[in-house]
């Protein structure tokens, strides 16, 4: 290969300056690691939730109807995640079953 395939002189860089981003500055947002509903809200802790589908849950024999409000969440570490209380019992569902209320 020459010198001659390689001659940038006569390339305009400006013209595309747009391609690619030179600051490569990372923003870390608390809203990324927020719990997200079904609508995409966003879910904090003591929000009230409603179940959009019906749900079995492991280990006991009671059914989560659809509609059915939750009153006081929790959201844990894991976005997909929060923890309720349904009865006497405490409960951990995924926020893709909920919506906001």
């Amino acid at each position: 290969m020459t010198d001659k395939e390689y001659n940038y002189e006569d390339f305009d860089f400006d013209k595309y300056d747009n391609f690619y981003d030179t600051n490569e500055t990372t923003t870390t947002s608390e809203d990324e690691d927020a719990a997200k509903d079904c609508n995409g809200a966003s879910l904090k802790d003591g929000d009230t939730v409603q179940v959009n589908k019906d749900l079995k849950i492991k280990g006991m024999s009671k059914t989560l109807k659809r509609g059915t409000t939750v009153n006081k969440i929790r959201t844990i570490g894991d976005p997909e995640h929060v923890e309720c209380r349904v009865g006497k019992t405490t409960v951990v569902l995924k926020t893709c079953f909920l919506k906001k209320a």
